[in-house]
C-alpha cells in the first residue's frame, strides 16, 4: 500500500524566453508541485523525477504517480503546462503547440539545477504527457503531419476538454502568423541530455512523431497502455513508441482498462493507476538509483 505523500510545495517560475499566452508582455508561467524526499544524503542528491500531466489536467492531480515515486525516495516535481491545465484555464496553443511542453521541463530543470546539485533525472508522463517525456529523450513531431492536422487536411482527434480548438486557434491568430508559429518549433530537437529514463502511461501524439527520431532514442523507456483505450489507442499512439524506440519495453496495464481510469473520479478500474504508479517507481529505482 502506498501512503499519501505530504502536500507539495507550490512554486511558479517564469520563462522569459517565451510569452504568456494571454498577455505577450508577460513571461510564460510554469507552476511546479515539488515533493522533497523524506531522507536525503548530503553527498548524494536524491534522484529527481518530473511528472507531466495529460491534456487539460494539472500536476496537482498526478498524485497517483507522485506518491509512489516519493515513497520510493525520489524528489518529485509535477508541473502545470501553460494553456493546457485546468488551474489557469485553456488556450488553443496549450493543446496544439505540443512542443512547448518539454521546454517547460527543461526550463524548470535549469532553474532547479541553479539552486542545488541534482541527482539523476527521469521523466514520467500520462497521455500527452507521455509524448512530453519522450520528446525530452529525442522524439520529434513531423511538422508536415502536424500542419496537415492544424489546417484540417487530416482529422484532429476529438479533444473533449476543448471542443472547437482548431477554430479557436484560427480566430486568435491570422493564418500566416499561425503557420509561422506552428512550424517555428514543431519539428525541433527538444531532447535534454540530463534525462536518463522515461516512463510513459497511455502516451499520446504517437501518430505524429517521426520514426527516425524514435530510432535515435538511447535512454531506457518503459510504457504502460490501457487495453481498451479509445482516446490514445494502442495502434495509433502506443505502437509507434514501443516499436520505434530501440530501448522501449512495455505491456498493457489491463485489457479492459480505459483512458478515463487514470483520472475519472469513479474509475471503472481504480487499480489501474495504482499499478502504473508502483511500476513507475520500480522502473526508476532500477534506472536512476
Amino acid at each position: 500500500m502506498i501512503l499519501s505523500a505530504p502536500e507539495p510545495l507550490i512554486r511558479v517560475l517564469y520563462d522569459a524566453s517565451r510569452p504568456d499566452l494571454r498577455d505577450a508582455s508577460r513571461p510564460r508561467p510554469v507552476r511546479l508541485y515539488v515533493w522533497e524526499p523524506s531522507r536525503t544524503e548530503p553527498d548524494a542528491p536524491a534522484p529527481l523525477v518530473f511528472v507531466s500531466h495529460g491534456t487539460g489536467g494539472s500536476g496537482s492531480e498526478m498524485r497517483w504517480l507522485a506518491d509512489p515515486l516519493h515513497a520510493a525516495g525520489f524528489r518529485v516535481v509535477a508541473l502545470d503546462h501553460h494553456g493546457n491545465n485546468f488551474v489557469d484555464g485553456y488556450e488553443p496553443e496549450g493543446f496544439l503547440h505540443v512542443w512547448e511542453r518539454p521546454r517547460d521541463i527543461s526550463f524548470a530543470l535549469d532553474v532547479l539545477a541553479g539552486e542545488q546539485p541534482l541527482g539523476p533525472v527521469g521523466v514520467a508522463g500520462f497521455s500527452i504527457g507521455g509524448y512530453t517525456a519522450a520528446a525530452l529523450a529525442g522524439a520529434r513531431v513531423d511538422p508536415r503531419i502536424l500542419w496537415a492536422v492544424l489546417t484540417g487536411e487530416l482529422p484532429l482527434p476529438e479533444i473533449p476538454e476543448f471542443p472547437g480548438v482548431l477554430e479557436a486557434l484560427r480566430a486568435k491568430y491570422p493564418q500566416e502568423e499561425a503557420a509561422r508559429r506552428t512550424l517555428e518549433g514543431a519539428g525541433g530537437d527538444l531532447s535534454d541530455p540530463r534525462i536518463r529514463a522515461v516512463f510513459q502511461v497511455a502516451p499520446g501524439v504517437g501518430s505524429l512523431v517521426t520514426r527516425e527520431s524514435l530510432e535515435a532514442v538511447t535512454v531506457p523507456v518503459s510504457i504502460r497502455w490501457a487495453g481498451a483505450d479509445t482516446i490514445t489507442p494502442y495502434e495509433a499512439d502506443t505502437r509507434p513508441y514501443l516499436e520505434g524506440i530501440p530501448t522501449a519495453t512495455g505491456r498493457s496495464i489491463g485489457v479492459a482498462v480505459v483512458h478515463d481510469d487514470f483520472f475519472a473520479p469513479e474509475p471503472a478500474d481504480p487499480t489501474a493507476k495504482v499499478r502504473a504508479g508502483e511500476e513507475a517507481a520500480a522502473f526508476f529505482l532500477e534506472q536512476l538509483v
